[in-house]
């Protein structure tokens, strides 16, 4: 089993890390499955839309609600949230070089989510990453069996554990 996860403490930095490094990959000829998330700022709200790219073909899904502009409750829309999660199962093959997972978050640690995706891709021998917060890690490493490696937020560094 090869999984990897990182983490970040600014906000939005963890997915502009995980684009950078899925993408670098796919224009090395890797055939990264997954999804990548891209924040869109919004000028009449505080709070940006979330969109996840499923790779490596698309769709793009946005996975946000707008809930309005003072709103402080969770944001995620679940229904697009799992229609990309149907999106990366139709994707993921023995032939996938790489799975990558914008964020093992509270769905995943619930047993939802793309927890079912990623035991498919250590079964077919698919390395993974994923990006995982605070609030979520022990319930990964609980997922992971104690066997996921920790690499720091960075492409180059997701890059040489990957290729190693």
């Amino acid at each position: 089993m090869k999984i990897a996860f990182t983490m970040t403490e600014g906000k939005g930095d963890l997915d502009q890390v995980l684009h950078a490094f899925a993408t670098a990959q796919e224009a090395k000829g890797t055939k990264v499955c997954g999804v990548v998330q891209v924040n869109t700022d919004r000028e009449d709200c505080a709070m940006c839309d979330m969109d996840v790219m499923v790779m490596p073909q698309g769709p793009t899904i946005r996975i946000s609600q707008n809930l309005g502009k003072d709103s402080r409750g969770c944001r995620l829309d679940v229904d697009a949230l799992e229609k990309a999660v149907v999106e990366v199962e139709a994707q993921i093959s023995e032939d996938a070089d790489l799975l990558v997972i914008n964020k093992f978050g509270k769905h995943e640690a619930g047993g939802r989510g793309f927890r079912n995706v990623i035991g498919q891709a250590i079964e077919l021998g698919v390395p993974v990453v994923c990006g995982v917060n605070g609030m979520n890690r022990q319930a990964f490493e609980e997922f992971c069996g104690g066997e996921a490696q920790f690499i720091e937020a960075d492409p180059q560094a997701l890059e040489a554990w990957f290729t190693a």
